[in-house]
């Protein structure tokens, strides 16, 4: 597995356009084999499943359930490489992302960004320690940036979902965002009349998203890699001073978090009839019963 990471940041780290979307691919098939099971003889074992990744064929995949995947062999390596500085995926594709943007807006480089955006995705949702790279400001500023009006719909649409994933279940990643006037960035895409339809629907999801509960990520994945009193070095790297209330995290860190009230002051500064949008919330729970 090592040696698929290695050729697929080879290639992400070029600034070949053609080289970034095989390294995307790459990426992509390894995913895809990790999270998706065959309807028929699937590998059994992760010597198998390695090999298979190399194949990269995704005909006849099913998605696996999530209690499945924890106790996959090759998901759990994965998961473990993930742990450090090395070979983890988001730092790489963060790092891609930066030298898209450093080439402009043109057709070719923005269904690459949104490429780079999606996997981002995925990797924040498999690997939750990850998200820590968004606590600081750096990271979290290049998913401003692609909110801006000079991208296309579809890079804004594919950004605010990466946002959901980068702040869920981390209340020290909103705080750097909305230090970083986030909740303005979003609320005027929402207000802005050259905003299409779709992106102002994503934005409204994110707003629902924004003020749920927070609750700090539960760090129970040590059993799963075989080191229960390991901390990811990343969330060791990412973890930001707190200056404000905190209220202990499950992993055993000190995380700020808000209440619905104090993050319905908050997004008022920007945004009116933000009541109604509390209520919506309490009566139907958007996105069932996901915590933050």
């Amino acid at each position: 597995m090592e040696s698929l990471l290695s050729l697929s940041f080879d290639y992400l780290s070029s600034f070949d356009t053609g080289k970034i979307r095989k390294g995307l691919r790459q990426l992509e098939g390894l995913l895809a084999q990790i999270c998706l099971s065959r309807s028929g003889n699937s590998p059994s074992t992760a010597a198998e499943k390695r090999r298979s990744v190399a194949v990269g064929s995704g005909k006849d995949q099913i998605p696996k359930e999530l209690a499945q995947l924890k106790n996959d062999p090759a998901f759990r390596e994965f998961f473990k490489l993930q742990e450090g500085f090395e070979w983890n995926v988001a730092i790489r594709l963060v790092a891609c992302l930066e030298r898209l943007l450093g080439k402009g807006s043109n057709g070719q480089n923005d269904l690459l960004i949104i490429s780079t955006l999606d996997l981002l995705q995925g990797i924040l949702l498999i690997h939750p320690p990850s998200r820590a790279l968004f606590s600081r400001e750096i990271y979290m500023n290049l998913l401003l940036d692609l909110l801006e009006p000079s991208f296309c719909p579809a890079i804004q649409s594919s950004t605010l979902l990466t946002l959901v994933t980068a702040l869920l279940s981390n209340p020290s990643n909103t705080r750097t965002f909305e230090t970083l006037d986030g909740l303005l960035t979003v609320t005027s895409l929402f207000k802005s009349r050259s905003t299409s339809r779709e992106v102002k629907m994503k934005s409204v999801e994110f707003l629902y998203f924004y003020l749920m509960p927070e609750t700090p990520y539960n760090n129970n994945h040590g059993s799963r890699s075989g080191d229960a009193s390991r901390q990811s070095s990343l969330q060791q790297q990412a973890r930001r001073s707190p200056s404000k209330k905190l209220r202990g995290g499950a992993d055993g860190s000190e995380e700020e978090t808000r209440t619905i009230e104090e993050k319905q002051a908050f997004l008022g500064r920007y945004l009116s009839n933000v009541e109604d949008l509390v209520e919506d919330l309490r009566e139907n729970i958007p996105f069932g019963a996901a915590s933050r």
